[in-house]
């Protein structure tokens, strides 16, 4: 049987490749193009991941949620396109989560850029390029957090806006970023593929107050994320807490 690593990096690549042959056919666009994406490689991962693990639960953005999984250890969180509106709009800046969680822990996942041809898995980590000079910070190119531009300012780092999730979090890993901070509010599907892939490669990855993800709970709703190279850590947590005591404070 293959691994659950191997089977991770598979569906997510599989799954690329299947929206941008979607994407490319010319024959859906705009929204429409997001609805298909999101349908065609949903169907696929969810078939694939009931056939292959039949055993274990399953949570995707994109799937009627099943309480079930609740009683399960070991859970699949998928993603099938994160961000729908880069796929769309044709951009590169979009991935695919696949990630399995071991009693609310992130254990393995991978992440695909199709637009980067590349996939990142959490049992093949390669090595971050070293930082330069000035920090740089990835945020929302639509909507970037009020912490994450006061944290940035105080470090002195540069914003660079970029579209999905997982593209943010890879950023980290490919060295065109040195801190992810949301504080927006995402999904655990947002997240845990991402996350897992993050902690493989030796980054930091918590809440916004330092504390840990957890997975596969009954409200999929988490409020902020934090992956950064490890040194930055200890700094933008106690920045962020400077900012939100300043702010209860008003």
């Amino acid at each position: 049987m293959m691994s659950d690593a191997d089977l991770a990096a598979k569906l997510a690549h599989v799954a690329g490749q299947l929206l941008i042959t979607v994407r490319e056919s010319g024959m859906v666009t705009g929204k429409d193009l997001g609805k298909a994406g999101d349908a065609t490689a949903n169907q696929f991962l969810v078939h694939a991941l009931r056939q292959q693990r039949a055993e274990d639960g399953l949570l995707s953005e994109e799937e009627k949620d099943n309480f079930e999984r609740l009683t399960q250890s070991r859970v699949w969180i998928v993603d099938p396109v994160d961000g729908t509106r880069e796929y769309g709009e044709a951009r590169a800046d979009w991935a695919v989560h696949v990630g399995l969680a071991v009693d609310g822990v992130p254990v393995l996942g991978a992440v695909a850029l199709p637009g980067a041809d590349a996939v990142y898995r959490s049992d093949a980590p390669v090595a971050v390029p070293p930082a330069p000079e000035v920090l740089r910070m990835v945020v929302s190119r639509t909507r970037p957090a009020a912490e994450a531009v006061f944290v940035a300012k105080e470090l002195g780092a540069e914003l660079v806006p970029m579209g999905s999730a997982g593209a943010k979090a890879m950023a980290v890993i490919r060295g065109e970023a040195d801190i992810y901070l949301h504080s927006g509010g995402q999904f655990e599907w947002d997240s845990c593929a991402p996350v897992a892939v993050a902690l493989a490669h030796g980054l930091h990855c918590s809440r916004i107050d330092g504390s840990p993800l957890v997975y596969n709970q009954r409200d999929t709703y988490v409020p902020d994320l934090l992956i950064c190279r490890p040194e930055h850590a200890p700094r933008v947590l106690a920045e962020v807490a400077r900012f939100q005591g300043a702010n209860r404070s008003v």
